[in-house]
């Protein structure tokens, strides 16, 4: 089976074309030779190297300069279609959105963060950031945009780009986000719920060191992101990593903005330490403030931060004794804080049981506030990648094909 038509399987059990899982370890940067290709996905370099001969034949991929190989004759750089490609992405927050380009191989350039008001629901913050990305894009000039990737701060379902039942966007419920920014920019667009966006931006920067991680994203409410196997696990229908909503005894009977009361968010999130302290008499009115005060070490908020990660860390405990992975990683705008992150990673400790947390890592993310960004793009990018590769093999021999699965990360 040497044509992309009858596209060879992978060896990682998944029934998949070995042709796109190529494509996509090339788009994200994971492998970009034919040696760590054959590597990462366990099949003999020939075969490797007649279907990166195959994608190239098609366009889907080049050749672009030598890489040194330790001793061996220089090996080719692959790059996704040509350099002159790249994906627009947007990390969308409540009050701001943070956007940049990201190009095939893994480089984010040109990041900004540029207000917008999530409040004003999906017509009007829509459009101001499609604006803002349209005029991004035109800096690149006659580059090609291959698509948009946007993180939300909400459930999503990724398949369809349509957002589903948000507790804190009014207005979203339901609103067709992926095709409305495929109608404006003309490409694909990938939507998904920032946590996932997060764990995929994490993980593609450093995928040789851990496959079986969780993304805490805290900040105006919580949420994770999983990687199973170097791969983003959703759950059955969209939702897993959503322990924002867990119940906790420390809540009590709080209300919280999914209806229910005495959920994790009440007494953990940023929205909850800005209501706690206003009740303790801090004149705040954001998430920022009570970044703020705590970093400047005043006491009321400092206590308020710990008990929160101890809060988080108590309900983390059980995922990571359950899932044993080898990393945890925290994100958002309250991991830059020191005294959450150390109650955090104590009560992990505590909690779990030693074989879990022998080998376990506990840190912010590397990537910082771009994780999510990042991870947006990586989306936008397989996303045309997967689209291409249909395409393609549709082209060679037809509709009968089979068609690439949900996207992996690794």
């Amino acid at each position: 089976m040497s044509d992309v038509s009858a596209p060879h399987w992978s060896g990682d059990g998944g029934a998949r074309p070995l042709a796109s899982r190529v494509l996509e370890l090339i788009a994200s940067g994971q492998a970009v030779t034919r040696t760590e290709l054959a590597g990462r996905l366990g099949v003999a370099p020939s075969t490797i190297s007649i279907t990166v001969s195959q994608l190239v034949e098609r366009g889907l991929v080049a050749e672009h300069g030598t890489r040194a190989s330790g001793g061996g004759r220089p090996r080719k750089v692959l790059r996704l279609g040509g350099t002159d490609e790249f994906a627009l992405a947007a990390d969308v927050g409540g009050r701001h959105a943070r956007v940049g380009v990201v190009q095939p191989g893994g480089r984010l350039t040109d990041v900004s963060t540029v207000p917008l008001a999530i409040a004003d629901g999906p017509e009007a913050a829509l459009t101001r950031l499609a604006d803002t990305l349209e005029a991004l894009a035109e800096q690149h000039g006659g580059r090609r945009l291959r698509g948009v990737g946007v993180s939300l701060p909400g459930p999503v379902d990724a398949s369809s780009g349509v957002v589903t039942l948000p507790s804190r966007m009014p207005g979203w419920n339901k609103f067709p986000v992926g095709p409305w920014l495929t109608e404006r920019f003309g490409v694909p667009a990938a939507v998904d719920n920032d946590a996932n966006c997060m764990a995929v931006g994490e993980y593609a920067t450093h995928p040789d060191r851990h496959r079986q991680t969780i993304m805490v994203k805290i900040g105006s409410a919580i949420g994770a992101g999983i990687i199973v196997d170097g791969r983003l696990h959703r759950g059955a229908t969209g939702a897993a990593g959503d322990i924002t909503h867990v119940r906790i005894d420390a809540a009590g009977d709080i209300p919280c903005s999914c209806g229910n009361s005495g959920c994790l968010e009440t007494v953990a999130s940023g929205a909850a330490l800005v209501r706690i302290l206003q009740e303790r008499g801090a004149g705040i009115g954001s998430i920022e403030d009570v970044v703020r005060l705590a970093s400047d070490a005043d006491p009321t908020a400092t206590s308020a931060v710990r008990r929160a990660g101890r809060y988080l860390g108590q309900v983390l405990a059980a995922n990571v004794n359950f899932f044993n992975p080898d990393a945890v990683y925290l994100g958002g705008i309250l991991s830059t804080l020191e005294p959450l992150v150390a109650a955090v990673r104590s009560q992990l400790y505590e909690a779990c049981h030693p074989l879990v947390t022998e080998h376990l890592t506990i840190q912010r993310a590397s990537r910082g506030v771009d994780a999510g960004l990042f991870g947006a793009g990586q989306f936008a990018l397989q996303h045309a990648v997967r689209l291409a590769f249909g395409s393609a093999a549709e082209g060679a021999s037809g509709p009968g094909l089979p068609r690439p699965a949900e996207t992996t990360t690794g």
